[in-house]
């Protein structure tokens, strides 16, 4: 092997120099496209015997391209493949973010760097707990990330209540129609049903003890305390806290977001909170919706069902109204947009520059929005048990 494979041009070199079972390679001068074919023919020749590693420097390079740095992994690449310790050494500082990219977006580079972890014979138990170690290290991970977003998420909202001209006042609209106003027909036809079905299986079991009456309250309390809130935010979690990560992570891997903030853009500010603010005086308003929703259905069930009129269910049901009652659903519905947003936002922010990302993190912000409801409902009616509510 010769040992020095200098090019004749001055833009572009390669000297290889071998210390005992390691070969070093010096690249240097310009490593672009208009010398990327002679420089290919320089490293095409390199046959290396009787090394274990190999050292590439690139501190000596004056200039390096995408073709330059696709050059320099790929003969890295190969030369792992051949069984060899290959490193990167003296990166200089304004390259490094280029060969960071081309190694994670060019799946020919996807194992380069990484060594194939020794398979080690576990049991059962241990592997279970080994799985059960990483998906609670990983929602700890998860949960401070959220955490971290939420606070500036805060400060952002802050910023836009002393500022209130920096709201998008547009896109706050549009949230609000997208979020709230098209989401009626669906929403009302669901909690109407789950009405019907609570008034017809609470009077199959009142019905036994002479307490047919009692069918409205357990109607109205299930509808007005829990299960109205509850269906209009998962119903909102999966339509709109999905689409707002599907429409964030879209943008991303059409790069527009690194757009947004070329021309100085703050992406917080643009696209995640006209949609937390609009899900916020939405998801109440929808919530008051399903729950009349809810009461009418039940109201219909009973009639069918018990021979209650409606003018008696009313009756019956003022008496369960009293207090707050019929706010307890409603109190909780901001709280509950707000996780959903966030989510939604956040992983949506997450998103790799591929379309696969996209599907994934789409479920997994349906999936977390619901768990974080439910945790926050379990929140609430403990506080609201305290409070003797």
């Amino acid at each position: 092997m010769p040992d020095d494979l200098a090019s004749s041009l001055h833009a572009g070199w390669l000297r290889c120099t071998q210390q005992g079972r390691r070969l070093e390679l010096r690249c240097g001068g310009d490593w672009i496209l208009a010398h990327a074919t002679p420089l290919d023919r320089q490293l095409a020749r390199l046959k290396p015997r009787d090394i274990d590693s190999v050292r590439i420097l690139l501190d000596d390079l004056d200039r390096l391209d995408t073709a330059g740095a696709w050059l320099i992994l790929r003969s890295a690449r190969v030369l792992e493949q051949a069984g060899l310790k290959v490193e990167l050494a003296d990166v200089p500082e304004r390259y490094a973010p280029l060969l960071d990219k081309i190694h994670v977006d060019c799946p020919a580079f996807a194992g380069f760097g990484k060594r194939k972890p020794v398979e080690v014979a576990t049991h059962g138990y241990m592997a279970f707990a080994e799985r059960v170690g990483r998906g609670f290290c990983h929602a700890m991970s998860q949960g401070a990330r959220l955490l971290s977003f939420f606070g500036v998420v805060c400060q952002e909202t802050a910023t836009v209540i002393v500022h209130p001209s920096r709201l998008r006042l547009a896109t706050f609209v549009t949230q609000i129609e997208q979020t709230g106003l098209n989401a009626l027909p669906v929403l009302g036809l669901l909690t109407f049903l789950i009405g019907v079905v609570l008034a017809f299986q609470g009077a199959s079991q009142l019905t036994h003890f002479g307490a047919e009456i009692l069918t409205v309250n357990l109607v109205s309390i299930a509808v007005l305390r829990e299960l109205g809130g509850m269906i209009a935010a998962i119903s909102v979690a999966g339509r709109s806290g999905s689409a707002f990560t599907a429409e964030i992570g879209s943008m991303k891997v059409n790069q527009e977001l690194d757009a947004m903030r070329a021309i100085g853009l703050n992406v917080i500010e643009v696209l995640v909170l006209p949609r937390v603010l609009g899900l916020m005086i939405t998801l109440p308003l929808l919530t008051i919706f399903a729950n009349a929703m809810g009461l009418l259905g039940g109201a219909l069930m009973c009639d069918f069902a018990l021979g209650i009129p409606i003018p008696q269910f009313l009756e019956q049901l003022r008496g369960v109204m009293g207090g707050w009652q019929p706010w307890l659903g409603v109190i909780k519905a901001p709280v509950f947009a707000f996780l959903i947003s966030m989510v939604g936002c956040f992983e949506g922010l997450r998103v790799e520059n591929n379309a696969t990302s996209v599907g994934r993190l789409t479920t997994q912000s349906v999936v977390e929005s619901i768990f974080l409801i439910i945790v926050a409902d379990a929140i609430f009616s403990v506080i609201f048990s305290m409070m003797d509510i």
